[in-house]
């Protein structure tokens, strides 16, 4: 169809530069605002405001605060991770959430990681080699003593941990893994993790003659679950369906293809009379204040302390893990972790409970919607009425995002932000609407004054794609429905 203009660049006020200024001081004799105000004002629910304003003893002001901050760090991270390339040693926030730390293997860098609001620090290993030692781990991961229940990168360390229980050979275990020794700590250890079967995570599921996991996360089609809930082919009842795919151990994800009758919403059980609205699957930084939901436990919130972490079952290995300090008790498995509105993972296992404390690890959920080409339904959960382009979803991107517009409507994405390229390179977009609308992706660049289309995608199809070869600057997607609305899913990938 021929497109008329569908928009024209006009100024804007935007402040070059990404500004993390994380260490403010506390505001003093600030009243609290009323739960719902106050949750609004953070762009969460009240629930889990309160959640989390219980579990890391903040009033609401200071989970607005922290989640702001957590916001500011993210975004800086998506920047420095790029553009110090090889001597990246990754980044972490305080407990208060107030510093965000970066590690460069270059004191050359140090200026680049001040410029962006952060904190600098020199460390030995880049996180590229902490991953290539714990990948190293993992790959030996059958030869591991029993006592020895898992692994994981402390990047505020700088060193891959190895955690033993009292008798754990774990030094020969380093030692027969041929790993560099001097980049791995060992730690005792209590911990004895068992995957979280027999439990209720969001929604109770049952699977086979009555065995009960939860539901994660609700996509296109169905749901994501942990893996160790069921193999490929059982079936499932309340809500009624299929394990369409299941890996366990290695990874712990799964996803059940619901029967019809069954409608998938993008929404979490708060277990506090209400649900959670999911926006998205943006990670959430090491150090970010995250949330789980189960039904043996509730709501109880905590932090995560490091990803891409291993854990030994004894079932198996199972690698590429969030681990937090996020309690969890037999009954929560496969239920969902959120960071604000952002969803994270679904429950895997872990050691100890909601009275004395414990470690959960957890199934990044980006992972299992990349594995399976899934879609991850957002807000309402209403899912699109078509499959996005290729069949496959805008899948294989470093982000994504979801979200849904009327007729005539526009969003702007990433989060109604922009991003920053800070090198030359090139951009790839890739949108999917439902099915009889005619939805168009426009890639923009700030120009010193406005914002101008570099490269489109606007055919008179719901499916779009672009690709543009573009220089360093600050970048956004507008997603127009020029006929039609619904759910659309984007999918992009910078430089």
């Amino acid at each position: 169809m021929n497109h008329r203009l569908l928009f024209a660049s006009a100024a804007a006020t935007l402040t070059l530069g990404i500004t993390v200024a994380l260490t403010y001081p506390a505001a003093a004799g600030q009243a609290p605002d009323p739960a719902a105000d106050a949750a609004t004002a953070a762009g969460i629910s009240p629930q889990v405001l309160q959640a989390m304003s219980r579990d890391l003893k903040l009033d609401p002001a200071g989970v607005r605060a922290r989640l702001a901050d957590e916001a500011r760090a993210g975004k800086a991270d998506l920047t420095l991770r790029k553009s110090l390339g090889t001597t990246y040693g990754g980044a972490w926030l305080s407990a208060d959430a107030k510093t965000f730390t970066v590690g460069v293997t270059s004191q050359a860098q140090a200026d680049k990681v001040r410029a962006a609001g952060a904190t600098p620090k020199l460390v030995a290993h880049s996180l590229a080699q902490l991953d290539a030692v714990k990948a190293q781990l993992d790959a030996v991961a059958a030869k591991a003593p029993k006592a020895i229940p898992g692994w994981y990168v402390d990047v505020a360390a700088n060193q891959v941990v190895v955690l033993a229980r009292t008798g754990a050979d774990a030094a020969g275990f380093v030692k027969a893994s041929g790993v560099d020794a001097t980049a791995v700590r060992i730690d005792a250890s209590t911990e004895t993790p068992v995957p979280y079967i027999d439990v209720i995570g969001g929604n109770a599921y049952y699977i086979g003659s009555g065995s009960r996991c939860s539901v994660g996360f609700s996509v296109s089609g169905g749901f994501v679950t942990a893996g160790h809930c069921g193999t490929t082919g059982s079936t499932t009842t309340q809500p009624s369906g299929t394990f369409a795919g299941s890996s366990f151990p290695g990874n712990d994800y799964a996803w059940v293809r619901v029967n019809s009758g069954n409608t998938p919403r993008g929404l979490v059980n708060n277990y506090a009379g209400g649900t959670v609205s999911v926006s998205g699957s943006t990670d959430a930084a090491i150090g970010a204040s995250v949330c789980r939901s189960g039904s043996t436990t509730g709501w109880h919130c905590g932090t995560i302390q490091a990803r891409n972490a291993s854990v030994t079952y004894s079932q198996g290995t199972v690698s590429g893990l969030i681990r937090t300090n996020v309690c969890a008790e037999p009954g929560d498995s496969g239920g969902s972790l959120i960071a604000g509105s952002q969803a994270q993972g679904v429950t895997s296992g872990g050691s100890g409970n909601c009275s004395s404390g414990g470690t959960t690890y957890f199934q990044p959920v980006n992972e299992i919607l990349s594995a399976y080409g899934l879609t991850l339904l957002t807000g309402t959960g209403t899912p699109p009425s078509s499959p996005p382009p290729g069949g496959s979803g805008c899948t294989g991107y470093e982000f994504s995002r979801n979200g849904s517009l009327s007729s005539g409507g526009s969003a702007y994405q990433p989060d109604n932000s922009y991003y920053q390229s800070t090198a030359s390179g090139t951009h790839r977009g890739c949108l999917a609407g439902p099915s009889g609308t005619d939805f168009d992706l426009y890639l923009q660049k700030w120009n010193g004054s406005a914002w101008a289309n570099v490269a489109q995608g606007a055919t008179a199809s719901n499916a779009e794609t672009l690709t543009y070869s573009g220089t360093a600057g600050y970048y956004r997607y507008r997603v127009h429905a020029y006929s039609g609305g619904g759910s659309y899913a984007l999918g992009f990938t910078n430089p």
